[in-house]
């Protein structure tokens, strides 16, 4: 009966018969996994947490005029100050801080340790070669510690290595070394083998670059993780340690760097003023003393008093033109581009330019350490850094032109005013333009001065741009090899295994292995008489007196299932033909028309046993393959007559051709092939094959006829039509699906009748419905871990 319907029942304990293989696959998976963990290295985790603070006074120390509210930058961008803590340039800083392109190994048989920190090496290493060689070099060599005074030096591994004393020159690929010893650890690795890497400096820079993981904390926080992965746990913590170090340090010298270049910016202009400054009062002391004035100002006080406001504006218009022009002048006259001064300007646009332009300075410079001009980040910096110079000097000439119009405007006020002083005495009116003079230059000298002083505390009290929240920490125990992880992959790996075999080589299997399967090929229209068991080497191969094996059950099956289809399609009384084929050699049909001859006979039954294979006889070789001696003698096996003999001389009897035969206690009679003849199929079809039926019919109850292979030679077909019934035998494991569509077919054409199917060779674990009602009932059997008595 053919199933269509999934029974994962079945399927499941089709894999269950394999649960040696699955054992075995799981244990040899979770060797390789301890292997594996214990030879693998394993690596820890350091993070840290820093916050990037906000400059509430500008995004750089441009400007220093805190009374106009220049320094003002808004928000630090986030991203920006995680590109620039991930910079290239901090990374190759750290690295060259730290060493660790020069690394220390101990060798061991399978697997190396490292050995980190100057302080724990067994000695340090001296390059005589410029730093710039060292740096971009790469060299590994061996060293044998042997004792405290001597070592042995090899460049491979397998080199005979040379003695040095420490102390002496080494001469290498990259210059002359020397090792110094370290006398607090040499002892701990005496007689080691240490293996020295030494890396160029950009590539483990750029290596710890695309390992370490900085991210912010969330979209609205400014605080930043820092996290790294590394085979030392403390070489993990000093790596992120000094690179927040290196890069506060980096931060702080920008702003030195602006805040010198504004200070020297006042002290020129401070030198300037004075020079204008003693220059006045000389004029006002010498103008007093030729014209004998002690004091003009109880002469004045009404015309100046009306003067006052518009002289004070007119004066804070000429200090803001003079800072203007003097900015003008500097950036119109600067080469490439440098961090500009900022000394106070009312436009709050320019100030702010300002400011964008000496952070994009500081950048770029920071950037060039690490690279070059034509880099595409520099170039665009060099653009934004033209389009903000391009835009103050804008700026500025517009500045100054209303500057100037306002000091036009300021003088004209004030002639008007003055003009009542002008009408004074000439002495009055003099002294007068030199006290404004000194007044107006020694305003802005004592300014600048002021601003000077401001400038230098401002850098004094300049703090980094990140606070460390939480210092770097290492994780203690390793994050990787993930030791329950590794050992359920492998567990998952060793069920997969032999899963995935099983499941190919099911999926690519076409042979028949059981009756479950037989059935599903031919669906419930044909029937499937029994299964018959594989049989070891040594096992008989044929049943025995009170046989109550497997084997025998399975032909009594056989001969039950035979009976009832017999009856069923019986129309008289006389003997049964069943003839026993297959669809080609060696599956068995001898095999089975042999035990099936035996098991009839016990029921004291008469049965003849015909070798209906005329083209290659097989009786005589199965029963001495069985009985393990000659079954029949050569010179009898001369002068006997068999099939053949019958069809091709027709004064022959049944009785001339009939053998009788005992085996294991179990009588009944024999029809040899006989000899092999040139015309096997024209025998077969002549009127003496069907009176040989005829009577063994009359004479015999069954008449069992070992036939030739269905799909090798048309024999069977001829001798189908005397059968009362066909029993197809297929092979399990050598049996293709395909093939059984062949009788089918013949059967549906009406080539083929009464057609029924056994399975051969079955294994005992596919016995009966997948093996679990097998045959044997009845019969103990000690399992494999019970010793035998």
């Amino acid at each position: 009966m053919s199933d269509n319907n999934l029974d994962l029942n079945e399927i499941i304990n089709g894999y269950l018969k394999h649960w040696k293989w699955f054992l075995l696959s799981v244990i040899i998976a979770i060797a390789l996994a301890f292997t594996y963990l214990r030879y693998t290295v394993p690596e820890y985790s350091a993070t840290a947490k820093i916050q990037i603070l906000e400059d509430k006074n500008s995004t750089s120390e441009l400007s220093v005029l805190q009374d106009l509210d220049i320094l003002s930058g808004g928000k630090t961008q986030i991203k920006d100050e995680i590109e620039i803590l991930n910079a290239r340039s901090n990374h190759i800083d750290v690295v060259k801080k730290l060493r660790i392109n020069l690394r220390y190994f101990i060798l061991g048989n399978i697997k190396s340790s490292e050995i980190y920190g100057s302080e724990n090496h067994p000695f340090s290493i001296n390059f005589l070669a410029a730093d710039s060689v060292i740096n971009s070099s790469k060299h590994e060599f061996y060293v044998d510690l042997k004792s405290d005074t001597n070592f042995g030096y090899s460049e491979s591994e397998d080199e005979s290595p040379k003695t040095y004393t420490f102390g002496s020159n080494i001469k290498t690929e990259i210059g002359d070394i020397i090792l110094i010893p370290n006398t607090n650890r040499l002892k701990n690795y005496r007689n080691s083998r240490i293996k020295i890497m030494l890396s160029p400096l950009d590539f483990v820079a750029e290596g710890y670059r695309s390992r370490i993981n900085v991210s912010a904390q969330d979209k609205l926080s400014n605080i930043v993780n820092i996290s790294i992965i590394d085979p030392i746990e403390q070489r993990a913590v000093d790596y992120i340690n000094n690179l927040i170090i290196t890069n506060n340090n980096n931060a702080v010298s920008d702003k030195k760097a602006i805040a010198d270049r504004t200070t020297k910016f006042i002290n020129d202009r401070i030198s300037e003023i004075y020079s204008s400054l003693s220059s006045v009062d000389e004029t006002a002391e010498n103008f007093k003393s030729s014209r004998g004035i002690a004091d003009l100002g109880s002469q004045s006080n009404v015309n100046f008093s009306q003067s006052a406001a518009g002289e004070q504006q007119l004066q804070q218009a000429n200090i803001q033109l003079n800072i203007a022009s003097s900015m003008q002048n500097m950036l119109e006259n600067q080469e490439g581009f440098d961090v500009i001064p900022a000394v106070g300007l009312s436009d709050q646009n320019i100030d702010n330019s300002a400011s964008r332009y000496n952070e994009l300075v500081a950048q770029r410079k920071r950037l060039l350490k690490s690279s070059n001009e034509k880099n595409p980040v520099i170039v665009k910096l060099d653009q934004q850094l033209e389009s903000l110079k391009k835009g103050m000097q804008s700026s500025l000439n517009n500045v100054t032109n209303n500057l100037n119009l306002q000091v036009n405007s300021l003088s004209k006020q004030l002639s008007q005013i003055n003009s009542r002083i002008y009408a004074a005495p000439s002495n009055e009116r003099a002294l007068r333009d030199i006290s404004r003079k000194q007044q107006t230059t020694e305003s802005l000298y004592l300014y600048l001065l002021q601003k000077r002083e401001e400038s230098q505390i401002t850098f004094a009290s300049a703090t980094p741009k990140s606070k460390i929240v939480d210092m770097a920490y290492g994780s203690n125990f390793p994050v990787s090899p993930k030791r329950k992880v590794i050992y359920l992959a492998f567990f998952i790996l060793g069920l997969l295994v032999p899963f995935s075999i099983i499941y190919a080589k099911d999926l690519l299997d076409n042979k028949i292995h059981n009756k479950i399967g037989l059935e599903g090929v031919i669906g419930e229209n044909y029937s499937v008489l029994a299964e018959v068991p594989k049989i070891s080497k040594k096992e008989s191969l044929l049943i025995t007196k009170n046989d109550r094996s497997v084997l025998s059950e399975s032909f009594r099956i056989l001969r039950t299932n035979l009976d009832y289809v017999l009856n069923t399609s019986s129309k008289n009384g006389d003997g049964k033909i069943v003839l026993i084929t297959s669809s080609v050699p060696g599956e068995g049909k001898t095999f089975v028309s042999s035990n099936l001859s035996l098991i009839l006979s016990i029921t004291r039954k008469r049965v003849l046993l015909l070798g209906g294979d005329i083209r290659n006889p097989s009786l005589h070789s199965f029963y001495s393959e069985a009985l393990k001696e000659d079954f029949i003698s050569k010179s009898t096996r001369n002068t006997l007559k068999g099939f053949t003999e019958f069809l091709h001389d027709s004064d022959l009897s049944l009785k001339d051709i009939v053998n009788p035969v005992n085996i294991n206690d179990y009588n009944f009679d024999m029809i040899y092939s006989g000899q092999i003849p040139p015309n096997p199929s024209e025998l077969l079809m002549s009127q003496r094959a069907k009176e040989l039926f005829e009577l063994a019919k009359n004479k015999y109850d069954y008449i069992i006829v070992d036939s030739a292979p269905l799909l090798a030679v048309t024999d069977t077909l001829i001798l189908s039509k005397y059968a009362d019934q066909i029993i197809y035998t297929t092979k399990a494991g050598v049996t293709q699906r395909k093939v059984l569509e062949y009788p089918i077919q013949l059967l549906k054409k009406g080539k083929l009748k009464n057609l029924s199917f056994i399975v051969n060779g079955v294994k005992s674990n596919y016995l009966g419905y997948g093996g679990k009602y097998g045959y044997g009932y009845g019969v103990q059997e000690k399992k494999w871990w019970q010793f035998r008595k």
